[in-house]
């Protein structure tokens, strides 16, 4: 208790205290029933406690008096607009009868406000895209921290948060919430994670806690997840083009190899054939030889016989001397289609391989496109 004579001192105290309490104070004397004195913190006060404010009966102050003893009570929202822990201590005359009361409302934090000086600034750090944090009642911004690369000017002490910011729903749902909002708002893309704060004795929502994070990188991905399966796309296109155009390839040199098989073949028959030529000449040049020597033996009789005879063996020798040209057109002719059948040969086993790349080109393109497609999908879930 405090005695009347030490009023004095207890208002010098109050005034040098009132901006050293985390959170606040408003410190007042009360009279009987009448608010006679008040000392308020700059960071806290209330308009109900002033000089000349009449208290209830059933108020802590007067309860305090009353009952003589140094009384706390929480007192709800609904009383004085805030949640407050006051405290009252009696003041006594010379007599010791209780003729007033010393009281002192302090602003009842949750927990989480009341560490928010502490731990916000190394929260903010932690972050290396930025972070920014704030803490609201039920109704204004109360607390908030930026970080050095990241901050939220409209958002400012004091301020009335609007129906569209994420407290309005975290507050009226009692539930956590994750909201993804466009650069339009606040100039960049932000992600903004809510949760309501709940009074430990009450159970009741008592303000919302928010961090919000830039997101330009995670805007970056998406646009380049975007941009990659559209060329990865069309790169496809492509490569299933060339798929076809390869196949195509393969099968004209697969036609063109079987042709040139085809001259190889015939080129072997010219030769057959020059060879039963060149044998028909040689029994043609001996039927000739013949039929001079009986030409000879029948004298004047033969002689028209012989003129024949000669003609024929000129004829055996002319079809004789064609052979060996038509031998050496038909080897040339091997050699140019053996060199065109290597070439051939060489053409088709490269668009052979030429297709299986492609194919495992193409294979690796659709794998590439599928991790493109899953990377648009964490881009969107981020």
């Amino acid at each position: 208790m405090i005695k009347v004579n030490q009023i004095d001192s207890v208002k010098e105290f109050a005034k040098v205290q009132a901006n050293l309490v985390s959170g606040g104070v408003v410190y007042g004397i009360i009279e009987g029933d009448t608010m006679k004195w008040v000392q308020s913190s700059d960071s806290f006060s209330l308009d109900v406690f002033h000089v000349g404010k009449k208290f209830d009966s059933n108020s802590t102050s007067l309860t305090s008096i009353r009952e003589k003893r140094v009384l706390s009570q929480k007192v709800p929202r609904s009383a004085y607009g805030v949640r407050l822990l006051i405290t009252s201590i009696p003041i006594v005359d010379e007599q010791g009868k209780a003729v007033g009361a010393f009281s002192m409302a302090i602003p009842r934090l949750h927990p989480v406000a009341k560490a928010f000086g502490n731990f916000a600034p190394i929260l903010a750090e932690m972050f290396s895209e930025g972070v920014f944090l704030c803490l609201t009642d039920l109704q204004k911004f109360q607390y908030v921290q930026s970080s050095k690369q990241f901050d939220i000017d409209s958002i400012t002490i004091g301020d009335e948060f609007g129906s569209d910011f994420i407290s309005k729903e975290v507050i009226s749902t009692g539930k956590a919430k994750v909201e993804k909002i466009d650069a339009v708002k606040y100039g960049t893309p932000v992600m903004m994670l809510g949760y309501p704060l709940i009074d430990e004795d009450s159970n009741e929502i008592v303000g919302s806690f928010v961090i919000a994070m830039p997101k330009e990188t995670e805007a970056e991905l998406r646009n380049m997840s975007g941009n990659l399966t559209e060329s990865i796309t069309g790169i496809s296109s492509a490569i299933e083009e060339l798929a076809a155009s390869a196949s195509q390839i393969h099968n004209n040199e697969q036609e063109l190899n079987n042709d040139i098989s085809q001259i190889t073949e015939l080129s072997e028959e010219i030769n057959k054939i020059s060879s039963f030529i060149e044998d028909i000449a040689n029994e043609t040049k001996m039927l000739g030889l013949n039929a001079a020597i009986e030409a000879a033996r029948a004298g004047q009789a033969g002689s028209g016989f012989g003129v024949v005879a000669n003609q024929i063996r000129k004829l055996s020798e002319q079809a004789k001397s064609t052979v060996p040209k038509i031998k050496k057109l038909t080897d040339n002719i091997e050699e140019k289609v053996d060199g065109s059948s290597k070439k051939s040969k060489g053409s088709l086993a490269s668009s052979q391989e030429q297709a299986a790349a492609t194919e495992e080109i193409t294979a690796s393109i659709e794998e590439i496109t599928t991790m493109s497609e899953k990377l648009s999908e964490i881009a969107l879930k981020l």
